[in-house]
């Protein structure tokens, strides 16, 4: 304890005692020789440290400049290795660039040689369309103009049939091979299929005998159209006073529905000559044939 007391007190008085008292100082000095050098001797021995750290830095300083002579030499060498190659590709994409130029030059050539052969080959199918078109509408002209001779000599066949039919039937009805009614119901057929036209029979009794002199049935045809009155009268053959009569039949329609005909006729194949002048006389239209009447 007293040791460790005495240290303490030494640690705490020495720095006082080095820097004030001489003599003391003197003898830590003697007793710390043989353990630590002197002023001179620290001071030689720093010096020659200093003097390995110059070497050292001297020696580092002059292979840092080695090193930076190789580097600056090796660089160099790269420089121009890069500059010939920068050389050599720039010579290489020029030559590219010329190849390819002239690729597009020979495409385009090629590209407007294609143009040219498809705008003549559409040229080419446009004439060849044009001529099929042309070619049909002749084909299609003589089709419809053929169609149109057929239909036109079905019509006259047709025609010729119902007049032959007609004339026939006003002989059978004249010779009781047929019955009159069934030659009026015939023609009746034909009138019926003109378009906008609406054919009735009328059968009126005549009380006061204005007809035929006497009380009788009085049977007309009538015909309406748009309106328009018209009194037909139909029979296998027709004499001068079955025209008279005709023509009373229609005067006596007008006055029992008190309106006036606009239009009287008679259809027969066979009307007497005289009959004719008579239908002239009293403004009756005659026909032979049902298809020629004029609706």
């Amino acid at each position: 304890m007293k040791t460790q007391k005495l240290r303490k007190i030494i640690v705490k008085k020495l720095p006082t005692l080095m820097q004030n008292d001489e003599t003391f100082r003197q003898v830590i000095l003697e007793i710390s020789s043989t353990q630590f050098a002197d002023k001179v001797e620290t001071k030689s021995r720093f010096d020659r440290m200093m003097e390995m750290f110059q070497q050292q830095l001297d020696e580092e300083v002059k292979n840092r400049k080695s090193w930076e002579a190789k580097w600056k030499i090796q660089a160099e060498e790269r420089r121009k290795d890069q500059e010939a190659q920068n050389v050599k590709w720039k010579a290489q994409t020029e030559e590219r660039r010329k190849e390819q130029e002239a690729q597009n030059v020979k495409w385009e050539a090629q590209a407007e040689e294609r143009r040219k052969d498809q705008e003549a080959q559409e040229a080419r199918w446009k004439t060849q369309a044009e001529e099929r078109k042309k070619d049909q509408e002749v084909q299609e002209a003589k089709w419809e103009k053929n169609q149109q001779v057929i239909t036109d000599m079905m019509a006259e066949i047709k025609e010729l049939n119902r007049k032959h039919d007609s004339t026939i039937g006003a002989l059978g009805s004249r010779w009781g091979l047929h019955s009159e009614a069934s030659f009026r119901n015939a023609l009746k057929g034909i009138l019926t299929d003109i378009p906008n036209i609406e054919v009735l029979n009328v059968n009126e009794y005549d009380e006061d005998g204005f007809v035929f002199g006497h009380p009788e049935q009085v049977e007309l045809d009538v015909i309406i159209k748009n309106g328009l009155l018209i009194i037909c009268e139909i029979k296998s053959s027709t004499g001068k006073g079955e025209m008279y009569i005709f023509e009373r039949k229609v005067r006596f329609y007008e006055k029992l529905h008190n309106r006036k005909a606009d239009r009287m006729m008679v259809i027969s194949p066979m009307i007497d000559d005289k009959a004719k002048i008579v239908a002239k006389n009293l403004g009756i239209e005659t026909y032979s044939y049902a298809n020629n009447v004029d609706l």
